[in-house]
């Protein structure tokens, strides 16, 4: 991961319910926070794990986005 450059990239984890975002990784380039957010197991409507499903039950459907950073 690339910490502090110009061009890095949050990612967050939202929630329908309105719940609080909750930033799980810091300092990616735009490569890498695209990659994350293509892979299935970043969205409750997509993810098969029993950890997504899990916490999907507990928190309600979700999905991960990434934004830059400040």
């Amino acid at each position: 991961m690339h910490r502090g450059t110009a061009e890095s990239y949050q990612i967050i984890r939202m929630y329908e319910s309105g719940r609080k975002a909750r930033v799980l990784a810091k300092g990616m380039t735009l490569a890498e926070a695209q990659e994350w957010c293509n892979d299935p197991e970043t969205s409750s409507s997509t993810a098969q794990s029993w950890k997504a499903k899990r916490h999907t039950q507990r928190h309600g459907r979700w999905f991960d986005g990434f934004r830059e950073e400040r």
